[in-house]
């Protein structure tokens, strides 16, 4: 290696070498320069755009300037933008047929910035994924779940499926399922929980709580409590009504029905009657002498036959 170093550097010229060192001085300026770009923009943009746009621009304002420079690097050594130019639309080509996947997603991700249906930060619910949205890229959106794991979802996935966006509006409504016995007083039940909705300091007043009637079953009317709370709220009132309920129900004697079920033996409408017989050790042995009884009874009549 040693030798071949010297003989290296001796087929070089002093201007080619000088080539090489201004190329490599171009890249070396233009990742100091992109850096700095995209410092000035974070900064001037910080109070302007959102979380999401703010982080485009900013990577934009990156790799453009970055190019810039690289470009110039290559023009430095020689090498013709032209040449250039057709060199990266066929290598653009052949990847786009060997990655359409990627290519779908880059589209996807396109679409996703356009209609901007979410931001970084909120809280997204894809198929069985619920997670807080930590970055949109070109490609994937990355969300951590509230387990406190990492999940990528690719950009066609969200175009392809329903995406719910939890932290869109500042207020949610939490609909509680119940079920009341049949004897219940409907009038009565409503009256109970709106006073358990005017209780609790977190469920809003405007709007107000809905209860709906939802049909009767086989042993209970069905029931739907909703009520109003700020996002920042829903986890905490979804657990605490839901006890005062339970506890207001028990106060004023309001039963929450099981399910039962008759069994019927022998003609039909009439049940027959289940004893309980307690076999202890004396009544095994009484039980086991009639049963010996009867078979020496049983033997004495085959004989005499």
């Amino acid at each position: 290696m040693n030798d071949l170093l010297p003989e290296f550097l001796r087929d070089i010229s002093a201007e080619q070498f000088a080539t090489l060192i201004r190329a490599f001085i171009f890249l070396v300026t233009g990742l100091i320069a992109s850096r700095l770009a995209r410092a000035a923009v974070t900064r001037m943009f910080r109070n302007t755009l959102d979380q999401h746009r703010l982080m485009l621009v900013s990577r934009g304002s990156f790799y453009g300037v970055l190019a810039i420079f690289v470009v110039t690097a290559l023009l430095e050594m020689g090498f013709k933008l032209g040449v250039l130019l057709g060199t990266a639309g066929l290598i653009t080509v052949a990847i786009g047929f060997a990655a359409q996947t990627s290519m779908s997603n880059l589209i996807s991700g396109l679409f996703l910035v356009a209609e901007k249906p979410f931001q970084v930060g909120d809280v997204i619910q894809v198929d069985m994924t619920t997670g807080v949205v930590l970055s949109i890229d070109l490609l994937s959106v990355k969300l951590r779940k509230f387990d406190n794991t990492f999940v990528r979802v690719p950009n066609e996935l969200l175009i392809k499926s329903q995406v719910a966006t939890l932290t869109r509006f500042p207020i949610r409504r939490i609909d509680i399922k119940l079920s009341v016995s049949l004897h219940e007083d409907i009038g009565r039940v409503q009256q109970i929980l709106m006073d358990v909705a005017d209780k609790n300091s977190l469920a809003l007043a405007e709007p107000a709580p809905l209860f709906l009637s939802q049909g009767f079953g086989e042993y209970m009317q069905s029931l739907q409590f909703s009520v109003w709370v700020l996002r920042e709220s829903y986890l905490n009132v979804l657990n605490s009504i839901q006890a005062e309920i339970k506890q207001a129900f028990d106060e004023a004697g309001i039963k929450i029905p099981v399910p039962h079920r008759t069994l019927f033996a022998g003609s039909e409408g009439e049940p027959f009657s289940i004893r309980l017989v307690t076999d202890t050790p004396q009544t095994s042995r009484e039980d086991a002498q009639a049963g010996d009884k009867l078979d020496d009874d049983a033997s004495g009549d085959s004989v005499s036959e």
